[in-house]
């Protein structure tokens, strides 16, 4: 059985703002940001050491991972710093081992977020305003924020990104012809597997999906313990390109 491990969220800042609860009344003020209340952020961003031992996990285990990199890390203010500025340690480490054939870098988006809707809210969740490609906006963001994204990757990495996972599994038709437009032939994410025009879109039916919020909550073993278990069941591990 083919398996594709993906990791999402890597460069993105709504593991800084996207801070929300699903506990009845837990929105209200500061209750969100209470552990006993909050579903999700704030959690800090991977270390380099940390990928360095996620790389010698995988190699371990002769195992691949796709790399969600969302290519802009969104401040506070709305001003968008590119991830190789805002984490250039984590960008060397990741190319490193893209260079070593243990990664595949996939597009997550530009910013994960609505930018100047992205803060937490008072009385509300925000959970709604990171998710980067809804068909409320303007044709115009889905190509902008693609372009730059892969411009942002692309001149970094070196390599042409042809993967594209929407954050919060929130895409239209919009985003897929911004994507056909600028070199991306695949979507993956948990929706329908179908094609549209030249993008075939791949549900996550072999796709291990996770985020780097699970590693810095439980560690890097916790990926390690992962690994294990699909050690049992004669997994052939795979990018999500070659799905």
């Amino acid at each position: 059985m083919k398996l594709a491990l993906r990791i999402d969220d890597i460069g993105a800042s709504s593991k800084r703002f996207e801070v929300y609860s699903k506990v009845p009344g837990g929105n209200i003020l500061f209750l969100k940001c209470l552990p006993a209340f909050k579903a999700w952020g704030p959690y800090e961003e991977l270390s380099a050491g940390q990928w360095e031992g996620i790389f010698s996990i995988l190699r371990r285990f002769g195992a691949k991972l796709t790399v969600s990199v969302t290519a802009g890390w969104v401040e506070k203010d709305g001003q968008l710093i590119p991830f190789i500025q805002k984490f250039p340690s984590q960008a060397e480490a990741i190319k490193k081992a893209l260079d070593e054939g243990l990664v595949e870098i996939a597009n997550h988006g530009l910013t994960h977020c609505v930018i100047g809707r992205h803060l937490p809210r008072l009385f509300s969740s925000n959970r709604t305003f990171h998710r980067e490609f809804w068909s409320w906006l303007e044709e115009d963001v889905h190509y902008e924020h693609i372009e730059r994204a892969q411009n942002i990757l692309q001149d970094y990495f070196q390599v042409k990104v042809t993967t594209l996972v929407p954050p919060g599994n929130v895409f239209c038709d919009a985003t897929v012809k911004a994507a056909e437009k600028f070199g991306i032939n695949l979507i993956n994410c948990y929706t329908e597997t179908k094609t549209i025009g030249s993008v075939r879109i791949v549900g996550e039916e072999n796709v291990f999906a996770f985020h780097d919020r699970e590693l810095i909550i439980d560690g890097i073993g916790w990926l390690e313990g992962r690994l294990a278990y699909f050690e049992k069941k004669n997994i052939e591990y795979c990018f999500v390109k070659e799905l």
